[in-house]
């Protein structure tokens, strides 16, 4: 039983309760670690330690220093990717090949923050005042909140501790307590690098407690959460305790759109790897389908013959390429949405039933629905699993408002070899994320957000950085004259 313990104030620390929780290998349903629980003395403990490192040494240091920190965390991502690749396998059932890989390029974000800390440049304003000199500089929030999901956790974190750290803020990083162990041994990262005490502090506790007292802390200014639509409502109502700012990315019921001149192997290829790839356990999963009629029979027979031959096993392996889903919880509402969504008229076209051929583990066929519409349970809600629903549409118009139709608006992808409809339909479709003859990318250069339900605010991109930091305004007056009578107008 492997153990882990919180990060605060520079400090691998025992909860003050005693109190433990453990974490299960959702491939053998057997718990494997032992992880310290954070209360309210914990919580309160790292935020005071953020609070006191934005105040103390951290606020005078040079942001060509913070630069070197966060290129030393990218350093070590690199090196350490293999043993962060397998604790966050053996935590979520995530593929070892995809969570060694994310590891090393998630070193990426930290590099292109780095290169942009002493990028960050205020503006002198040709104001209309005599005798006045007035400038902007661009100033950090102070203390963030960054509540992290159990799935792609090193992309979810670099994505929030990269642009924190480079603007000059400090943050308490909360785990998700369903998978927390990857970001616990992530912490041995920061403490290697010799970040000032109290600058990163991670911890992981339930929500109900740990999330819920570091939301509303006086202490934190701002709150940088990926999670459910309904946990983000609960947090946006405690962050009336602090006014704190808050980036929302929340999930998507991503469409896919597939036109009759879609090149067929690249189109097929795209949508496998939206849906399937990472188990469909991905906010950007393409996990509604839309075929045009003339090609809609063609293309659901080449997708049957596809994911029959996805290879289900061992996330460890590197042969295996569908593992797990991460918890029960997950595998059990995927069931119940699919036996609604028969019962409506859905028709399954292959899957939709727990890998009988596994005794133990969270393993769910990767599974196909013919949906006569997408009001079915299964096409209308974000499942987190290998389940597509798939569509006909006429024609462009339809397919937009097809596309349009759902309260999330994360991702959608388009294949078409049209310009101009790839062009239309790409402008009209109610989405932060659009790609076109692709799936399932990301940047640190790419801004990464949602509309609608999918939540506000961006993460990665330069622009970014304008949500870590406050723009603070000065006046300056020049003239050797005093200042006017202030009941006289100036």
């Amino acid at each position: 039983m492997q153990q882990f313990k919180n990060y605060i104030n520079g400090e691998f620390t025992e909860s003050k309760s005693g109190k433990s929780f453990k974490s299960v290998d959702p491939s053998t349903e057997k718990e494997f670690a032992e992880i310290s629980l954070a209360e309210e003395y914990e919580v309160n403990s790292a935020v005071e330690a953020a609070h006191n490192a934005f105040c103390g040494e951290w606020s005078k240091i040079f942001p060509s220093k913070r630069a070197n920190y966060l290129r030393a965390i990218g350093d070590q991502l690199k090196e350490k990717a293999e043993l962060l690749g397998t604790i966050e396998t053996k935590d979520t059932g995530k593929l070892f090949k995809e969570t060694r890989f994310q590891a090393n390029y998630i070193a990426e974000y930290y590099y292109y923050y780095a290169g942009l800390v002493d990028k960050i440049e205020g503006s002198t304003l040709p104001i209309d005042k005599e005798d006045m000199h007035v400038f902007t500089t661009r100033v950090p929030v102070g203390v963030v909140a960054a509540i992290i999901p159990w799935n792609s956790q090193m992309f979810l974190t670099a994505v929030k501790l990269a642009p924190a750290l480079a603007m000059g803020n400090t943050i308490i990083i909360k785990a998700s307590e369903i998978a927390p162990t990857p970001l616990l041994e992530f912490a041995k990262i920061i403490d290697k690098v010799g970040i000032p005490k109290g600058v990163v502090n991670i911890i992981t506790g339930f929500a109900d407690t740990c999330s819920k007292l570091l939301t509303s802390h006086p202490k934190i200014n701002k709150i940088a959460f990926t999670g459910g639509v309904h946990t983000a409502k609960h947090i946006i109502r405690n962050s009336a305790e602090n006014l704190s700012q808050i980036s929302l990315e929340l999930g998507g019921k991503s469409p896919v759109v597939v036109f009759k001149d879609a090149r067929k192997n690249n189109a097929i290829n795209g949508i496998m790897a939206s849906i399937f790839g990472a188990g469909g356990q991905s906010c950007i999963a393409g996990s509604r389908l839309y075929l045009q009629e003339e090609i809609y029979d063609e293309y659901l027979e080449e997708l049957k013959n596809r994911v029959e031959e996805i290879e289900i096993g061992d996330p460890l392996s590197t042969t295996t390429q569908l593992g797990p889903l991460a918890t029960l919880n997950q595998l059990q509402n995927i069931e119940e949405k699919i036996r609604q969504t028969k019962e409506l008229g859905g028709k399954i076209i292959t899957g939709g039933n727990k890998v009988d051929k596994f005794k133990n583990g969270y393993y769910f066929e990767p599974t196909i629905i013919e949906c006569a519409n997408h009001n079915l349970p299964v096409a209308e809600n974000e499942l987190f699993g290998p389940v597509l629903s798939v569509m006909k549409f006429k024609d462009e118009e339809n397919a937009i408002k097809l596309m349009n139709d759902n309260s999330f608006g994360l991702a959608a992808g388009i294949f078409t070899e049209n310009n101009g409809i790839a062009m239309r339909v790409s402008k009209a479709v109610q989405a932060g994320i659009v790609f076109v003859n692709t799936y399932r990318l990301i940047s640190p250069v790419a801004p990464f957000g949602g509309f609608k339900n999918s939540g506000y605010g961006r993460e990665s991109g330069l622009e970014v950085m304008k949500d870590y930091s406050n723009t603070k305004t000065t006046w300056i007056n020049t003239s050797t004259k005093e200042i006017d009578d202030p009941f006289v107008i100036r």
